[in-house]
């Protein structure tokens, strides 16, 4: 999927349908001259469905019809027939997606499984029929309720992207040359910083064909959780990964200096994000000779305090086989 056809974030404005009336109508049939009152019901109006699709992996379907109707309920009629209801309006979005409110942000509700539906907006109630209102001083109503508007309102619909291991690195660390090379996905890759502007989904195919899905996530730089750069736009993608890995090139000045920044900018954004599994990988390790290597690893077996590491290099495949291993490992704890 390119870049272009990946929609996260939209703005929708939705209105349910209309109440159909209900009836006036008195009983009228041969050799019965006083029916009385036999009014039917209007029918309610449309409701607006939001429905989880796990065929789906982007919004992309609000991004050029962006306003939705539903029909509106039928009238009630005679012999007490109630009008048929308005037509229902479904939007399908992928799993992950997250609906709130337009103008408060308050968030309403989430997407997370396949054929999960959620009312939206409610159509309006149809009327009731003069039927409803007979009495024994009053048999013969000639009145009978309106059907109830329906209701409107804005919407966001915001995709937060479903994966078993989220990238999480600084821009141009080799998230997406890693993910082209441990998956079929053809990400953008070249020799600049912020190459990738919306994330990417990949299938890493693993032994016995078994199989989980990667992310890579666009890069990270100090200060995103207060909006920098893209901010909030990268990190809320990180929130649905159920593991992390980190990726830090081998070339970097300290690498535990990074690790930490990119911790902490998890941390303020989402204390919970350092709740998940977590792996360092050094990529861009081919350029290591063995005595550095040994030199690194003791220091950052200091200086990361427990947390997993390991070096690999996506051109050379160095480390890919036991990558997949450690992750589907941390996958499966």
């Amino acid at each position: 999927m390119t870049e272009g056809n990946f929609v996260d974030y939209v703005k929708v404005g939705l209105t349910s349908g209309k109440g159909g009336k209900g009836s006036v109508h008195l009983h009228r049939e041969k050799f019965i001259t006083k029916g009385g009152p036999d009014g039917g019901d209007g029918g309610r109006g449309g409701h607006i469905i939001v429905r989880g699709n796990e065929n789906l992996w982007t919004l992309i379907n609000f991004k050029y019809t962006k306003h939705f109707k539903a029909g509106h309920g039928a009238h009630g009629s005679k012999s007490r027939s109630t009008g048929a209801d308005g037509e229902d309006v479904y939007l399908d979005v992928p799993l992950g997606t997250v609906v709130k409110d337009f103008e408060t942000k308050e968030v309403l509700f989430e997407i997370t499984e396949h054929d999960e539906e959620r009312i939206l907006l409610k159509g309006g109630m149809g009327g009731r029929g003069n039927w409803h209102f007979r009495t024994s001083t009053n048999q013969t109503p000639r009145y009978a309720q309106p059907g109830m508007d329906g209701l409107e309102g804005e919407f966001l619909l915001e995709l937060k992207v479903l994966a078993d291991v989220g990238l999480v690195g600084f821009p141009n660390a080799g998230k997406s040359t890693l993910l082209s090379v441990i998956t079929s996905a053809k990400p953008k890759i070249a020799d600049y910083e912020f190459t990738t502007l919306k994330p990417n989904l990949g299938i890493v195919e693993y032994r016995d064909f078994k199989s989980f899905v990667m992310a890579d996530i666009p890069g990270i730089i100090e200060g995103a959780a207060e909006g920098k750069g893209l901010g909030h736009y990268f990190l809320r993608h990180i929130e649905r990964n159920a593991n992390l890995l980190f990726l830090i090139p081998a070339d970097s000045k300290d690498i535990s200096k990074e690790y930490e920044i990119l911790l902490d900018e998890l941390r303020r954004y989402n204390p919970e994000l350092l709740d998940k599994e977590r792996l360092i990988c050094i990529s861009k390790s081919d350029m290591l000779d063995d005595e550095l290597m040994d030199e690194m690893r003791e220091e950052l077996n200091k200086d990361l305090k427990g947390t997993p590491f390991m070096f690999i290099s996506s051109v050379a495949q160095m480390g890919i086989v036991e990558l997949k291993d450690k992750l589907w490992a941390m996958l499966n704890a």
